[in-house]
């Protein structure tokens, strides 16, 4: 039997986000990520908020710190501004290709970059195991000093964001990884697809549509095309991480299926005055209920309602 998670979201988009609560109820399942909390690496949890600028860590730079980092599944790189690289004492470079981010088309961009000895997520001694190349810029937007891209930070680890729980988890994939043929109750396990050579997640929507899991937007279902909602034409502008405008309006709510599960109700999109590559976009408002465990190794992603809350 398909399962189905209803969604009653509230209205918010990426700059302004509302809270809702969904009644899920019944025995919690134990999915890979939860047994490896006794098993998993030595990275303790690392607990996260939510704001407008998107999952929050406090987060340490060769022992510098704590500053304000965002959590975004959706970048391709790391992302730290100059006042980051200063106090760590980092030593920065050109870097050997530009960067850039964001939805707009004023997005950010950087040709600098810094690599730090030590980074750390959560409290200052639980440190990551890789050591990404950092991409420098002057500031940006919402207060945050840096955008971290979690890929580039655990290496062949897997990790879960539980977002009901405001937390991440970092495991051994190897002895608790994900399985195509073990879905977690209500939830779903589909393959994690690489689209033009990024390792950003993307995943088979039911109509075939690719869809990149990004939880450094706060839009549900994010797309550039459809007619605006009926008495709701209006659209109204929102900074994007990369500090330009993006152009919103709502459309109906929309039905998606990702493997055996079957949203509904989903709040959708419309994004407009954003670059013809910009992809189908699974925010918060839609993932706000779950937990997504990425398997970098499998290279599957799982998807699972968290229960008794």
């Amino acid at each position: 039997m398909v399962s189905k998670a209803k969604l009653a979201l509230a209205l918010g988009i990426l700059s302004f986000l509302n809270g809702w609560a969904v009644p899920l109820v019944g025995t919690a399942h134990i999915s890979a990520a939860q047994r490896a909390e006794s098993v998993g690496s030595s990275l303790q949890p690392i607990r996260f908020r939510e704001s407008g600028a998107g999952l929050i860590v406090n987060g340490w730079v060769n022992g510098a710190g704590p500053f304000e980092f965002a959590i975004d599944t959706g970048a391709d790189v790391c992302i730290i501004s100059n006042r980051v690289a200063q106090d760590a004492r980092l030593t920065v470079t050109k870097s050997k290709r530009l960067i850039v981010g964001g939805l707009s088309n004023a997005p950010i961009a950087s040709n600098q970059e810094a690599t730090a000895s030590d980074l750390s997520m959560g409290t200052r001694d639980n440190s990551v195991p890789k050591r990404p190349a950092l991409a420098v810029v002057t500031s940006l937007p919402g207060g945050i000093d840096g955008i971290l891209n979690p890929g580039d930070l655990f290496g062949s680890l897997a990790y879960s964001i539980d977002l009901p729980n405001r937390q991440l988890l970092v495991f051994d994939s190897k002895s608790t990884g994900l399985d195509l043929a073990h879905a977690p109750r209500d939830g779903a396990v589909v393959r994690w697809i690489r689209v033009a050579g990024s390792d950003r997640p993307f995943v088979k929507l039911g109509d075939g549509r690719l869809a990149l899991i990004d939880t450094g937007s706060g839009f549900g279902l994010a797309v550039r095309e459809g007619t605006l909602t009926n008495g709701r034409n209006h659209s109204r502008r929102t900074s994007d991480l990369g500090g330009g405008n993006v152009q919103s309006g709502e459309l109906s709510p929309t039905t998606v299926s990702i493997g055996a599960m079957v949203l509904e109700n989903v709040p959708t999109q419309r994004l407009m005055g954003v670059p013809s590559s910009t992809p189908v976009i699974l925010g918060r408002r839609a993932l706000r209920p779950f937990k997504i465990t990425f398997d970098p190794v499998a290279h599957l992603i799982a998807i699972e309602p968290v229960r008794g809350r």
